[in-house]
């Protein structure tokens, strides 16, 4: 499995990008972080322009089936949250095949 970029590895990139320190891009990444899920708990929505948008959504109670027995269960309701590839983003990493 490939390996992602490393939170250092990101802070150290968007310092040298943007010409701050690494400090004051690792405060920026921690405050975007924060943000992000303030507001994705407060208004179930959250948009990063470009990038995507995580949702807030509602799963309802179903009935499932335990793999190893395969009897039927009840899985509660509960809430999850969910990231939208942003489709300008989705298109140039992956692009549609013709």
């Amino acid at each position: 499995m490939a390996t992602g970029l490393t939170k250092t590895a990101l802070v150290r990139q968007l310092a040298e990008k943007l010409e701050l320190t690494n400090k004051q891009a690792a405060g920026f990444l921690d405050l975007l972080a924060e943000t992000a899920i303030k507001e994705t708990k407060k208004n179930g929505l959250f948009v990063i322009p470009g990038l995507g948008r995580l949702v807030k959504a509602e799963r309802k109670a179903r009935i499932g089936r335990n793999p190893q027995t395969g009897e039927q269960i009840k899985i509660k309701a509960k809430t999850v949250v969910k990231f939208r590839v942003a489709k300008a983003a989705k298109d140039i990493i992956a692009p549609p095949k013709k």
